[in-house]
């Protein structure tokens, strides 16, 4: 791995951030600026988190910001079912979203796993 966008996590992250982005441009869900607002940053926080683990040099401090970006993974898998009880025409858009912040979530959980295991090896 030379760089974060190496992490299939990140790529996983980054498809996410599309989908939510595409979701809170619809035109009823976009006027809804607090909901829309939310759910952008808390899917933008799964991307910037890996990322940031990913550059830092000690271990915890790796685990930290990647276990950051999986609680961010529930935030947004939260918002959505805000979305979904509120515009119900969304709902072919939110379960694909849901599904793409679930994959997300599971390779945030091998990493996590795996970095943990490298902290154990060093110890």
């Amino acid at each position: 791995m030379n760089s974060f966008e190496d992490l299939n996590a990140w790529q996983m992250a980054r498809k996410t951030v599309n989908a939510v982005y595409n979701l809170t441009r619809d035109s009823k869900l976009s006027r809804d600026f607090g909901l829309s607002s939310q759910l952008q940053r808390a899917a933008v926080s799964i991307m910037s988190n890996i990322a940031e683990g990913f550059e830092r040099m000690h271990l915890p401090e790796k685990i930290q910001f990647y276990n950051t970006s999986r609680a961010s993974c529930g935030e947004v898998r939260s918002l959505l079912y805000v979305v979904s009880d509120n515009y119900d025409l969304l709902e072919e858009q939110i379960i694909s979203t849901r599904n793409l912040v679930v994959q997300t979530g599971r390779l945030l959980t091998t990493l996590i796993q795996s970095t943990t295991n490298r902290k154990r090896a060093f110890h």
